[in-house]
């Protein structure tokens, strides 16, 4: 998700923050992952401390300039406060504990709506778990046992069950409602699972990524659809996008005028300056200008 548009960008130096296993090493798929996608360097650490090793640099792991990448609250802090110090770094976006909105309504299969709402609440305890009710009809009693009855088998059952433990339902009169409360909340993950999903498209102004209709599990975003799914989370999809090329590349604008050009920009530059009181900003095309008039009257 980061690599590869870091590759394509251009960017000399990649460097991969992963946590070790408990004997140091580094899992074997990440690894190959790693190498075919164009990591130059692995920092074996996760959380706070590898975005600080990151940010400030170390005799292993050199300083960079941009750290991408979700992260619980702690790396959330971490690359919020960084970017604002000494170190110089830009981040992606506030990216922290995994969330998803589900909408549903009297069409929707219960099996599937939780397996979508548990899909996210295995992330961890401070994941986000939302499902809104559109309309009348809705069995929310059969979501409600289809999630318990799936959550028993989870490997990661006590990180969903912590997380269901704080996570809630809303009622909506319809889908109107239920599309303005979600771009209220401006979710991470936004899915839609409701009869001629496709037609809700345009009324979606809030959400790191939308995934329309029955057939599209949020796990397709993750590993397989072609997206990237570093996303904004706690509301700021408001604000942000998630990662995309140009989120590894900066633009540097270029100008150059002829005699010709500044006879006709500097007259009106000449008096928006003066207009600002910036003198110095107005004599900077004045002197060129009388510079030009007086050659050209020889």
């Amino acid at each position: 998700m980061l690599s590869v548009p870091a590759q394509i960008a251009g960017c000399k130096t990649v460097v991969l923050a992963t946590p070790p296993s408990q004997d140091g090493s580094i899992c074997k798929e990440v690894l190959y992952c790693a190498k075919k996608a164009g990591v130059t360097h692995i920092l074996k650490a996760g959380g706070a401390q590898a975005i600080s090793a990151m940010a400030w640099g170390t005799l292993s792991c050199p300083k960079v300039e941009k750290i991408f990448g979700p992260g619980n609250q702690y790396v959330t802090a971490a690359k919020m406060i960084l970017q604002n110090s000494e170190a110089m770094v830009s981040i992606d976006m506030p990216a922290g504990p995994s969330e998803v909105l589900v909408i549903a309504d009297q069409y929707s299969n219960p099996v599937h709506i939780a397996a979508d709402l548990l899909s996210q609440a295995e992330h961890g305890p401070d994941s986000q778990v939302v499902l809104v009710i559109a309309g009348d009809g809705v069995d929310v009693a059969a979501i409600e046992k289809e999630i318990s009855k799936q959550c028993q088998s989870l490997p990661r059952r006590e990180f969903a069950l912590k997380a269901l433990s704080h996570s809630f339902i809303v009622f909506a009169r319809d889908m109107v409602e239920a599309i303005s409360f979600s771009n209220l909340y401006a979710p991470e993950h936004l899915i839609v699972n409701v009869q001629n999903a496709e037609k809700w498209e345009g009324f979606i102004e809030n959400a790191g990524s939308v995934f329309l209709g029955p057939w599209t599990p949020e796990s397709v975003g993750d590993y397989a659809s072609g997206t990237n799914h570093v996303l904004p989370t706690y509301g700021y999809a408001r604000m942000y996008s998630g990662v995309s090329l140009d989120s590894f590349l900066k633009f540097i604008t270029v100008q150059s005028l002829t005699e010709d050009g500044l006879r006709k920009l500097g007259p009106y530059v000449e008096k928006m300056a003066a207009i600002e009181g910036l003198e110095a900003h107005k004599r900077a095309v004045t002197l060129r200008l009388q510079d030009i008039e007086a050659r050209s009257a020889v």
